[in-house]
């Protein structure tokens, strides 16, 4: 499938200074688009890595970028306003399952309440597709693997789960309601260079430089279908240009796609691989499940295939390469500090 945009189109990537969102913009710009991106900066983690992003994509030619907190009713309605979006990428969010666990009112504000100001946005003025990030999450206590989107998704087992599903229905009703195609994207563990430091592979690779113990929840008995980023983006681009089909219960024109690796992978592995890239071993701490954790994830893309012709394809030891090359020359070399593995 060739990617192919018009030269009046104008896509606002949201949490462009995030992991994701970078890449996306980035790749759009590469593409020759007029991108706006927006970001809050919100602190979850180091702003400084934030700010790195951003300055990486100030260099991309067709880009600006806003600092906006989308939870503003106001502000976001006149910036739509001003702006003339032809398709809105929506990837701000507040991430991370266990932090969601202290701190929900942040959550409900990032994750629920924007939200509903992009879709009332998007409504208004005129937007032809609104995608936005799900997540895996909102499989919960699902069992049966691969994951498909034909499952149930009525059981998350954590609030950040239960604010990516709310979005699914938030949006299917818009599209039902005002006609406005949006297209959701589930998510499964993103990994790779500029990746969040609050998630296992800098969390991992900076125990293990440090010689600190990493601790491995359920024991190790854990499997995750680490999907690399160059990946994610190749879907996310593919989907944006092809409008939804009308679903085929309601005749709203929405849909709903798995973005993984299509291969559930043992933590052991996982951690195995990666200590042998980094030329130093691991020391474990093997710890019990925590709340709001799944055991198992794992992707059955089919559905974005037959759509889009495309597949993530990246081996696992080919990204964790590619994620260690810049950990190390970028990341230990900064002043930006990971969030410890505590």
């Amino acid at each position: 499938m060739t990617v192919s945009f018009s030269e009046h189109d104008h896509v606002l990537v949201t949490g462009s200074a995030g992991f994701i969102g970078m890449h996306v913009a980035e790749r759009l710009c590469h593409h020759g688009v007029r991108v706006t991106g927006v970001d809050n900066f919100e602190p979850y983690y180091d702003p400084a890595l934030k700010e790195a992003r951003a300055t990486r994509l100030a260099t991309l030619p067709r880009f600006s970028l806003l600092r906006l907190d989308l939870a503003d009713a106001d502000a976001t309605r006149d910036f739509f306003r001003a702006s003339g979006f032809t398709h809105v990428i929506h990837l701000a969010a507040q991430p991370g399952v266990r932090y969601s666990l202290q701190n929900p009112e942040v959550y409900l504000r990032n994750n629920v309440t924007a939200f509903g100001h992009i879709l009332e946005g998007c409504r208004h003025n005129h937007v032809r597709h609104l995608v936005y990030a799900s997540s895996s999450s909102v499989y919960g206590a699902n069992h049966t693997l691969p994951f498909s989107e034909d499952q149930s998704t009525d059981h998350p087992v954590s609030l950040y789960a239960a604010t990516k599903k709310a979005n699914e229905l938030m949006a299917h009703s818009y599209s039902h309601l005002f006609k406005l195609p949006t297209t959701g994207l589930r998510f499964f563990t993103v990994y790779g260079p500029w990746g969040r430091p609050d998630m296992s592979p800098m969390l991992f690779a900076d125990a293990i430089l440090s010689g600190r113990p990493i601790k491995v929840f359920n024991h190790g008995k854990m499997q995750r279908d680490y999907t690399f980023i160059d990946d994610i983006v190749e879907g996310v681009v593919r989907v944006v240009v092809r409008l939804p089909s009308a679903d085929p219960v309601t005749a709203a024109p929405c849909a709903i796609y798995n973005i993984g690796g299509n291969n559930a992978v043992a933590l052991e592995t996982f951690i195995d691989t990666l200590s042998s890239l980094l030329g130093k071993e691991a020391i474990r701490d093997n710890q019990p499940m925590q709340p709001g954790d799944v055991v198992a994830t794992y992707a059955d893309v089919s559905r974005l295939t037959e759509v889009t012709g495309f597949a993530p394809n990246t081996p696992l030891e080919e990204g964790l390469k590619r994620f260690v090359g810049w950990y190390t020359e970028w990341w230990k070399s900064s002043a930006v500090t990971t969030q410890r593995n505590e």
